[in-house]
């Protein structure tokens, strides 16, 4: 079975107090849900490492805008920390997005795509989508789809076309603001 993921993160003891707010947001660029989780404190920092380099991901003032367009299969979660600035761009492909009780969230097909401020693009978790397959986790067709979703996104980050990075920080200003459309 396909695990769902919940934006909201409410399930994360590492986050011990958040500001977390969604809307529905329909723009030129954008059609679908974007959330807003301010980390205000964290019980502690988390850092992740890209060969040679360790990044901060989330600690106490980070912001994370998550994007969940409509009619696609990709969640994008863009880590900004607490002096505003982008610290990566996370992509997880999936199967669907969607609003539960509130609560928005997505199908996780596993493959992932990570993209740095440096222009780095790296496709991760290649092994897991493969273990779902071997498992009778993911369908064939499931799997196909996570590969065509995974390539077709790398390559427009890889050519600066991928409209959702920009947007984030957009995003991020609308919804402090409480301002998004």
């Amino acid at each position: 079975m396909i695990k769902k993921r919940y934006a909201d993160r409410r399930d994360w003891r590492r986050i011990t107090q958040r500001h977390y707010i969604h809307e529905q947001v329909e723009n030129e660029v954008f059609k679908g849900h974007v959330t807003f989780l301010q980390l205000i404190e964290v019980a502690s920092p988390l850092d992740v490492r890209y060969g040679d380099e360790t990044i901060r991901i989330a600690d106490a003032g980070y912001v994370w805008v998550q994007q969940f367009p409509s009619d696609a299969h990709h969640a994008v979660t863009s880590m900004f920390d607490a002096t505003g600035q982008l610290v990566q761009t996370y992509i997880d492909i999936c199967l669907r997005t969607g609003l539960e009780d509130g609560r928005v969230y997505w199908e996780d097909l596993f493959l992932d795509l990570i993209a740095l401020p440096s222009g780095q693009v790296l496709l991760v978790d290649e092994d897991e989508l493969e273990a779902a397959r071997e498992q009778g986790i993911v369908s064939e067709a499931e799997y196909a789809l996570a590969w065509v979703e995974a390539k077709q996104l790398q390559k427009q980050l890889q050519n600066g076309t991928f409209p959702l990075v920009a947007h984030a920080e957009v995003m991020k200003q609308q919804l402090k603001q409480g301002t998004p459309h």
